[in-house]
């Protein structure tokens, strides 16, 4: 299928797990991608490179840090405006620290609030105008099943996700006159790399509580995620905005 050639993407996250996985659906519709992470993580320019191979398409990396939140808006914008605007937002990139309430510093709680919602808003600043000149636009940002308040230890990581969800409804009703949809998704617990650093001393105790909680006795996989997002931003969606969708195995 290519119900996505002609569309340029911008993908925040693009190096983990989860970013991957979106990339290579999106990349096998025909989208072009965007591919932003932080300069420091490594391998971007060959993971773009192995993408754009793989799908016949383009895929170009973006080394910016969403903890500077000017510098990322005005990088974004300029982009924006390379490529004749930018149709597609997906706001994936997240920071995640799991520790008690106490132990967590006001830096470190600033730091996931920043990274995870409040660049949201940044890079939704910078793309919206191109969206509200041509009626049309789509912006998938990632909020998270530990809204439901049965996990202990992620409290700026929760605080940062409420904030995100309040955004996906605010932005839905305010750019819906202008033919923009915004939604977002919020995955359970998805084998990742994230996952097996946070848990890496008790990964397997960690697994058997995931299935005893979810309601299908299987892990949701990365491209379980993938899935969602590019139905969200392909055609087949054009009438849902302001929702906020769960793939978490029926938790």
């Amino acid at each position: 299928m290519t119900e996505l050639t002609g569309k340029t993407v911008l993908l925040t996250g693009a190096l983990g797990t989860l970013g991957r996985a979106q990339a290579n659906r999106l990349a096998r519709a025909g989208a072009s991608l965007l591919l932003l992470d932080r300069p420091d993580t490594g391998g971007g320019e060959e993971f773009a490179a192995e993408t754009a191979r793989a799908y016949t398409g383009k895929a170009v990396y973006i080394g910016e840090d969403l903890n500077d939140l000017a510098a990322a808006e005005r990088r974004v914008f300029v982009l924006a405006r390379e490529h004749g605007g930018i149709d597609i937002l997906i706001n994936n990139a997240a920071l995640i620290i799991n520790k008690p309430f106490e132990a967590f510093s006001l830096e470190e709680y600033e730091d996931q609030v920043r990274v995870n919602s409040s660049a949201a808003f940044a890079l939704a600043r910078a793309v919206a105008p191109a969206m509200k000149g041509r009626g049309y636009g789509k912006i998938v940002n990632f909020c998270s099943v530990t809204l439901n308040g049965r996990w202990d230890g992620y409290v700026p990581y929760v605080a940062s996700k409420g904030a995100m969800l309040g955004l996906t409804k605010s932005l839905a009703r305010e750019l819906g006159p202008h033919g923009v949809r915004v939604n977002a998704v919020s995955p359970g617990a998805v084998v990742s790399e994230a996952e097996a650093r946070v848990f890496a001393d008790r990964l397997q105790a960690y697994n058997d509580w995931i299935l005893e909680n979810q309601s299908l006795k299987a892990r949701i996989q990365p491209e379980d995620v993938a899935e969602l997002v590019h139905f969200l931003v392909s055609p087949a969606s054009d009438m849902i905005s302001g929702q906020n969708i769960a793939v978490d195995g029926g938790w």
